[in-house]
């Protein structure tokens, strides 16, 4: 339980075996409670004794603003499960102090789907696809994972099976937990599309067809894995480019002159949390940038089209930022660098002299680290093989203190 005697607000997680499950604690919340508020099956389970009741509108959060205008009165949200984990009380608490809320949690879908497969909850990776774009999957896809995902409905099964056949894991193993925790509970391995309830868990034992690519989230993918026209950032100077950025979780990357997105992308693969712009000026690459956010379980990426830096007014405060592109065009520097807070980080490419003017002159002026990467790689030469440089690249990093 988290909050304090003075909160206002109580958020109360109800299992599949609706109220009899609650514990006494969790009873005495929705009891005291002068607004109830939750889903129409959650206040279904309340029987009507003249309380005021807020079920959740569409869109939800003009629910949230309502919920919030009630603060003052004693009011229990009723949730699924466990609330804090991909659920209404980790909303909440994004909006209300800790001191004001008391949340009261029940065995989630994922602690239960644990216990019925029989895998330890530290050695899984766990998802939502409940409103959010099946296209996440992807980055949680690599040979031997275990996946726990929270469903939309009775379809999700079936289009996770498919991005998974489509990646080249169509051997993985799929179970569909449904109505865990109460008296309806069915457990039923994947042999097909089916009539499953909308109310399900899936678990998935990711299994590598042969041939399937690798795609780890470290950085460096294979320059094969982006849709480009040429203008990429090449897999070892992109490895080196995120190592300076440093990529943290809840963090705001600007990717200026984007390209295919390929920086941005890399960023957000780190880690769920790590957020993107990528900003590009050419239309044609602005579909390269959203192919590519789809394919490679992004599709939260935000795509800007525009020239910084006037295409940079507006946008949220970055934590870090890359200049990929444009690093000659009057303004983009010192706008990006300005747009950083304390700590904030910025890396600038060039591969044109007049490029390397701008960042030896920040250099000067600002210190940092600058490094010239050259890179060289084999390839055939008649009946033998030699080295082919790639065009060199300078690289300025900062750290803005």
């Amino acid at each position: 339980m988290t909050g304090s005697a003075g909160a206002w607000l109580s958020v109360v997680g109800i299992g599949e075996d609706g109220l009899g499950g609650v514990s006494p604690a969790g009873r005495r919340l929705i009891d005291s409670a002068e607004v109830l508020v939750g889903g129409e099956r959650h206040l279904a389970m309340i029987p009507d004794d003249g309380r005021e009741r807020l079920a959740w509108p569409s869109p939800f959060s003009a629910g949230i603003e309502r919920l919030l205008g009630l603060r003052g009165r004693r009011v229990c949200v009723l949730a699924s499960g466990d609330p804090m984990d991909h659920g209404i009380g980790a909303t909440l608490s994004r909006r209300v102090a800790t001191g004001e809320m008391i949340v009261m949690p029940a065995p989630g879908a994922f602690a239960l789907a644990c216990a019925r497969m029989g895998w330890a909850r530290a050695e899984v990776e766990t998802l939502s696809l409940h409103g959010r774009p099946a296209a996440l999957l992807h980055a949680h896809v690599q040979p031997g994972a275990r996946l726990l995902i929270l469903s939309e409905n009775g379809g999700t099964p079936g289009n996770v099976a498919g991005l998974l056949r489509r990646r080249g894991y169509g051997y993985s193993r799929i179970t569909v937990l449904e109505h865990l925790g109460g008296p309806r509970e069915r457990r039923r391995e994947w042999a097909g599309a089916d009539d499953y309830a909308d109310l399900n868990t899936i678990a998935v034992e990711c299994v590598a067809e042969p041939g399937a690519p690798l795609l780890p989230r470290t950085p460096g993918l294979p320059d094969e894995a982006f849709h480009h026209d040429g203008q990429l950032t090449k897999r070892e100077v992109r490895a080196a480019t995120l190592a300076a950025l440093a990529p943290v979780p809840g963090q705001l990357l600007w990717d200026v002159g984007a390209g295919c997105g390929s920086i941005a992308l890399e960023w957000m693969r780190h880690h769920p949390a790590c957020r993107a712009v990528a900003i590009e000026p050419r239309g044609d690459r602005l579909a390269l940038i959203a192919a590519n956010a789809e394919a490679l379980g992004c599709p939260r990426l935000s795509i800007v089209e525009g020239k910084a830096p006037a295409a940079l007014a507006g946008l949220p405060a970055p934590d870090a930022v890359f200049i990929g592109g444009g690093i000659t065009a009057p303004g983009l520097f010192e706008t990006c660098w300005d747009a950083l807070p304390s700590g904030g980080r910025l890396v600038a490419n060039a591969v044109t002299i007049e490029g390397e003017q701008v960042l030896a002159g920040a250099y000067a002026r600002l210190g940092g680290s600058l490094t010239r990467i050259a890179i060289s790689r084999a390839e055939p030469v008649g009946p033998f093989s030699g080295w082919r440089p790639l065009m060199p690249v300078t690289q300025l990093a900062l750290n803005k203190t």
